[in-house]
């Protein structure tokens, strides 16, 4: 198990603006054996720094060090890190046996230590039947169990998964998904996984990082991401469907705090900030029955979403629109008027400025 230090990491690509960096002053410490997932949209810089990790790309600022050793500009080969790509990235010629033998071979390992590998790898990933095929006769996720398997294979210090799961299919991501997991929980080897999906970091991650425009917005667990986000925009890129912002004013009234917005008003137990604010609430902490301490909105049911046993209900309100998670059984429908209810203990606050958690 191997620890992994970015420490002041930037990445300024030529020709890019210089105002906007890939990368900028970016300090991030992987614990030796723990599962780190980078998560964020597209163009964060998530990739940039798995490249970066692995030697493909230079930092033009900043080191990386593996167990203290700074590897910043030692060459991709030397330094023990594996990597699974978003393409499958295996050798058309070549069998599945010799893929996942092929790294073996470049280190002049013995014939028997190099076959005795490949097999237990291969039977713990379930294509030990698939030894003697091409990857032209594999399916989509044969194709990445053997990519994953080539890596494994290795037994490196680091794992570097770039957005692996893409190219699935929904249950095919699943059954990778846990394939993934169960390989980090036997091996422990220390890991980065980069991904937009929200699911795949809240399922694998002993600890997630946001990025946005190059810039770390929060580190955390993955409950400390969901339960506490450092700022609107994280609020808003976890949980489905998305966070409810709703725009009102705090103001501190006999000593305690009550937000005012359109329609509604909340007493806040903290002695908190007054001011413009955007008061964040997730659909599931919404509910259609009055509860003790909760506050009512009037609203409008504009649109029904039939989830199974869930179902999504997209409302008009004075406040702005609304989602609600409900039960299936809710018999609202579109057209129809009703009270949602607001518990001011589920309530995130947002500075309307700087859009960071209160």
């Amino acid at each position: 198990m191997s620890e992994v230090r970015l420490v002041g990491i930037s990445k300024q690509y030529e020709g890019a603006r210089a105002d906007r960096p890939a990368l900028e002053r970016l300090d991030l410490t992987i614990p030796s054996g723990a599962l780190v997932v980078l998560v964020g949209p597209s163009g964060c810089g998530k990739s940039t720094t798995l490249r970066i990790v692995a030697g493909l790309e230079e930092p033009t600022t900043g080191q990386v060090l593996v167990d203290g050793r700074d590897v910043t500009h030692v060459a991709p080969a030397q330094r023990d890190i594996a990597m699974v790509f978003q393409s499958y990235a295996l050798y058309p010629h070549m069998t599945v046996f010799e893929n996942l033998a092929f790294a073996l071979r470049i280190r002049k390992l013995p014939d028997a230590e190099i076959r005795r590998r490949v097999e237990e790898v291969a039977r713990s990933l379930a294509i030990e039947s698939y030894l003697e095929r091409r990857p032209k006769a594999l399916s989509g996720g044969q194709r990445q169990r053997v990519a994953i398997g080539r890596a494994v294979v290795r037994n490196p210090k680091v794992f570097l998964f770039d957005e692996p799961l893409s190219n699935l299919d929904a249950k095919l991501r699943g059954d990778m998904r846990r394939e993934i997991a169960r390989i980090h929980q036997e091996s422990r080897t220390t890991a980065m996984y980069v991904t937009h999906d929200q699911v795949e970091a809240m399922t694998l991650a002993d600890h997630i990082v946001v990025l946005k425009d190059g810039l770390i917005q929060q580190v955390g667990s993955p409950m400390d991401i969901y339960d506490a986000p450092a700022n609107r925009f994280v609020a808003g890129f976890f949980g489905t469907p998305s966070m409810n912002f709703l725009p009102a004013q705090a103001e501190r009234v006999d000593g305690h705090l009550r937000v005012r917005g359109s329609g509604f008003e909340l007493p806040i137990d903290d002695a908190g900030h007054a001011g413009d604010v955007t008061v964040g609430i997730r659909p599931e902490r919404l509910t259609l029955d009055e509860r003790p301490s909760t506050v009512p909105l009037a609203a409008r049911v504009g649109m029904r979403e039939m989830l199974g046993a869930e179902v999504v209900l997209h409302l008009e309100s004075p406040a702005g629109d609304l989602t609600v998670r409900a039960d299936a059984r809710a018999g609202a429908r579109p057209g129809d008027a009703l009270t949602v209810w607001l518990d001011p203990r589920a309530v995130h606050l947002f500075d309307a400025g700087t859009e960071q958690r209160l």
